[in-house]
């Protein structure tokens, strides 16, 4: 019972993440159907300006606390203007391309932000500040820490914040309208421009966040740590059903669950050679099933091609 306790709690603190990471993919593919292989990335350059601004404003005298905040904020900035920048550079001259055109250039757009983070921050893991207490707790004889409550909390808050704004705001009633059908939204006097660059510029901010909950929940940083958090965030968004919001927040408690309960229990029958070590095996399992046996996700809905 302890051991299931503890990776509910273990699970229930990876799948948050990747929840928070799953809306940004969602968010952007349900209104322009574009998967933005990219946005691993901005997670991964939010932890770094944020370890980077919190160095530096630590060595200048400011207290830890001071600094973290700042670094965040600068972060969050960082990854907003980072966001609109790729959806006006790179994606959106290619709105109308074929399918695969803008897919390519969401791959190379994530191979460009890993080799410019390798340039700028170089290729060696970088220690992360403790921006958190290290407070411990235990209930029923399983445990967890301050950063891990402080994770799940804000993530939730996020991704309330995020539902409200989609379903009880102006920007979020054009989203939807985009997202059913562009054109006659765009005749409807919704600028189809400006709500595509807002979804960038607010999943971008998410990433921020996911990234220095990352960094502060491993402290540690790195040039390529982005990459399997977005493949993982993806899964969690295809298993949700990926354009569906409380599908992509449902998918990444549950992907997180999955990998924890399996690392746990599988691990144990096969006397460790499915353990820890090889945890991501469960999430491209699920990845595989769902596009099998249920493409459409398990919240999404089967639909066809519009005329």
């Amino acid at each position: 019972m302890e051991t299931l306790l503890q990776q509910l709690i273990n699970g229930l603190v990876q799948g948050s993440i990747y929840a928070l990471v799953a809306l940004g993919y969602t968010l952007v593919y349900g209104i322009m159907g574009l998967i933005n292989f990219a946005h691993g990335e901005v997670v991964m350059i939010g932890a770094l300006v944020a370890l980077s601004v919190t160095g530096a404003l630590t060595a200048a005298g400011l207290p830890l606390w001071l600094a973290g905040a700042l670094g965040i904020a600068v972060a969050i900035l960082t990854c907003m203007a980072l966001g609109w920048s790729l959806e006006r550079i790179a994606y959106r001259p290619l709105r109308h391309a074929p399918r695969l055109t803008p897919l390519i250039t969401a791959i190379g757009m994530s191979i460009v932000l890993q080799n410019l983070a390798m340039m700028l921050w170089g290729r060696n893991y970088m220690q992360f500040p403790a921006l958190f207490p290290k407070a411990a707790f235990s209930v029923g004889g399983a445990h967890f820490t301050a950063v891990q409550i402080i994770m799940v909390l804000t993530s939730a808050a996020m991704m309330i914040g995020l539902a409200f704004l989609v379903y009880r705001t102006r920007l979020g009633m054009a989203m939807r309208a985009t997202a059913q059908n562009s054109q006659v939204a765009g005749l409807m006097g919704v600028n189809i421009d400006r709500v595509v660059a807002a979804a960038f510029v607010i999943g971008s901010a998410l990433a921020a966040v996911a990234g220095v909950m990352v960094g502060a929940y491993y402290e540690i940083a790195h040039y390529q740590m982005g990459f399997m958090l977005g493949l993982k965030a993806f899964t969690a968004a295809v298993l949700g059903g990926i354009g569906n919001l409380g599908g992509a927040m449902a998918g990444g408690i549950l992907l997180g669950l999955i990998e924890a309960l399996g690392a746990g229990y599988i691990g144990d029958l096969t006397g460790g050679f499915l353990g820890s070590h090889y945890q991501d095996i469960f999430a491209f399992i699920v990845l595989i099933a769902v596009l099998v046996f249920r493409p459409a996700g398990l919240f999404g809905e089967k639909t066809g091609e519009r005329a």
